[in-house]
């Protein structure tokens, strides 16, 4: 099946004819690489502009830490981190911004305040007004595989056929999603690395990206820092694990995954870039 060429948010369009960089923007105090750091509106956006600058194509925003083990925090709470965040980075970013959250009511307030995507780590599951929100709202919408909530995702990460169940899990959040009156234009799915797998369950998922093709919508890989990569590297602090995770976008973008969720903006755009160009034989 032949890759989707864009990928449409609310009042955006992604061309997808090239790699495109998701700047991980975490307004939470707990994150696993850097919470705490970005904080309040004002050091939202010096760190939006950063990475507008470093070469951002969007922004994933997210007020509520997903890392294993995470508690689980209140709407109210979720809604104060963000909601503020999304009004400036509106006004002063000029970037297509994405909202990390399963929650719906989250999700309505900040498409409103002035976002065009969602990212909803539980493709559905954990919400069922999220559906109806991407459909109302126009926005786009992208759909991950993960087992169970990030209290609990790594007490069990034992599948029969992992490759197979990921598929199928994304297959019903994606029927959700349609069902719900989600256009297949907005949609993207996103293999859930680090989300319920093992450091092996991780490997395999990536030596076979070319699998989730079969779905036949954008595809969002979402490795940066992430602790398979420091148990390959025997690297404890996440701020040393940047180098390793150049090497998964670039196999990434060799399987012709289209969309990579990082910390490191520059570092990142620069290994797809090249990483392209060796595919296709040409210059970006």
């Amino acid at each position: 099946m032949k890759p989707a060429k864009w990928l449409n948010g609310r009042e955006c369009r992604l061309d997808l004819t090239r790699p495109r960089i998701m700047g991980i923007l975490n307004v939470t105090p707990d994150s696993f690489s850097d919470g705490g750091r970005y904080q309040g509106a004002e050091a939202a956006l010096r760190q939006a502009l950063r990475m507008q600058q470093d070469g951002a194509d969007l922004l994933d925003i997210g007020g509520e830490s997903t890392r294993p083990g995470a508690r689980q925090i209140s709407i109210d709470e979720e809604l104060e981190r963000v909601i503020p965040v999304v009004e400036l980075l509106s006004r002063e970013i000029d970037l297509p911004l994405s909202i990390d959250t399963t929650k719906s009511a989250v999700a309505r307030a900040a498409l409103a305040a002035g976002g065009h995507f969602i990212n909803d780590i539980s493709g559905l599951t954990f919400d069922d007004q999220m559906a109806r929100v991407a459909s109302e709202s126009g926005a786009g919408l992208f759909v991950m595989h993960t087992r169970g909530r990030p209290d609990v995702m790594q007490n069990d990460t034992l599948y029969a056929n992992l490759l197979d169940e990921v598929v199928a899990y994304l297959h019903k959040s994606i029927d959700l999603a349609l069902a719900a009156g989600v256009p297949q234009d907005r949609l993207a799915v996103d293999p859930g690395i680090g989300f319920g797998k093992s450091v092996i369950g991780n490997l395999e998922l990536l030596q076979q990206l070319n699998r989730f093709h079969e779905l036949g919508y954008p595809i969002l890989l979402g490795t940066s820092r992430k602790s398979f990569i420091g148990a390959i590297l025997e690297q404890d602090d996440p701020l040393q694990r940047d180098v390793g995770t150049l090497a998964t976008v670039a196999l990434g973008v060799q399987q012709g995954i289209q969309i990579y969720r990082v910390h490191d903006v520059a570092s990142a755009s620069q290994a797809a870039a090249v990483a392209w160009s060796i595919r296709e034989c040409r210059l970006p």
